[in-house]
């Protein structure tokens, strides 16, 4: 993970340029490298050696602000084979899950490869990620996103299998397992003989027929925790003085998410106690 994030441009560097509409091109800096606009081109050589935050000045006089990327920023800007997992539900991941460095962790579903950015991120240089995608078309699409933001092969902390998780899986003892994919309950008793006791299943799913049928699966499986399900809704606000109001838009909902934990072999998990119909006390 040597790729350059901070420093002086150099030639290499994949560089956001954003114009005063806020629209955004992401540019690979190159020592004879232009940048055309219908408001202008700027020659890379503008752009080098100076330090993030600068402003260019296209050759049609209009300014763009000057730093690399962020990785939310790249994910919802990168080529894609299939739909990407949104940095608000990406962030969850890595955190409700607790994706920690050096976690040893796999991925079923890789799509185009946005999940795997902030899996890697998250794990560090002594973590490792698996990914499992039955798609070879998603899955090419994928590892050039990730070695595009990485700046290079992975191999150390990285391995693409393509081939369904069922079929294909041969980890043991991992710390996180995640699946994104239409039908992630078939793949529970994969997850839970791959996990270490302790360990987190995440599943990310876009409907609730998915989410019913995904928690309930998990629950009857008799190796996990009572499932946790929840989605993320995020909401801007605009400031400006003291006009202080919520955006007229938002990131409503896009998918839901549901963890557990996978308990010890041959453990019984304790009964659920539900609240009965029309009472207000806990049992």
């Amino acid at each position: 993970m040597g790729f350059r994030r901070h420093g002086p441009f150099q030639a290499g560097d994949q560089v956001q340029l954003t114009d005063p509409k806020n629209k955004r091109h992401t540019i690979t800096l190159k020592e004879d490298g232009v940048f055309h606009t219908h408001k202008g081109a700027i020659p890379h050589s503008d752009l080098i050696g100076q330090p993030e935050g600068s402003v260019v000045r296209s050759s049609g006089g209009t300014q763009y602000l000057a730093f690399r990327h962020l990785l939310q920023d790249y994910t919802l800007a990168m080529p894609r084979g299939a739909a990407v997992i949104y940095p608000k539900d990406a962030s969850m991941i890595v955190g409700m899950a607790d994706v920690f460095p050096g976690a040893r962790v796999i991925e079923a579903g890789v799509g185009s490869g946005a999940l795997t950015c902030f899996l890697l991120r998250a794990v560090g240089p002594q973590g490792h990620v698996t990914s499992y995608e039955r798609r070879q078309d998603f899955a090419d699409v994928a590892r050039k996103n990730v070695e595009n933001f990485y700046g290079g092969p992975m191999d150390d902390t990285w391995r693409l299998v393509v081939g369904d998780l069922n079929d294909s899986i041969d980890e043991a003892d991992v710390d996180r397992v995640m699946l994104d994919m239409l039908a992630p309950w078939e793949c529970v008793d994969a997850a839970a003989k791959a996990l270490t006791p302790g360990g987190v299943i995440c599943c990310y799913v876009a409907t609730t027929t998915q989410l019913s049928k995904t928690v309930e699966v998990i629950r009857d499986h008799g190796c996990f925790t009572e499932p946790h399900a929840w989605e993320t809704l995020v909401r801007d606000w605009h400031v400006e003085g003291l006009a202080v109001r919520p955006d007229h838009r938002m990131i409503g909902h896009t998918g839901f998410l549901v963890t557990a934990r996978r308990m010890a072999d041959g453990v019984t998990p304790p009964p659920r106690r539900r609240r009965p119909k029309g009472t207000t006390e806990e049992l």
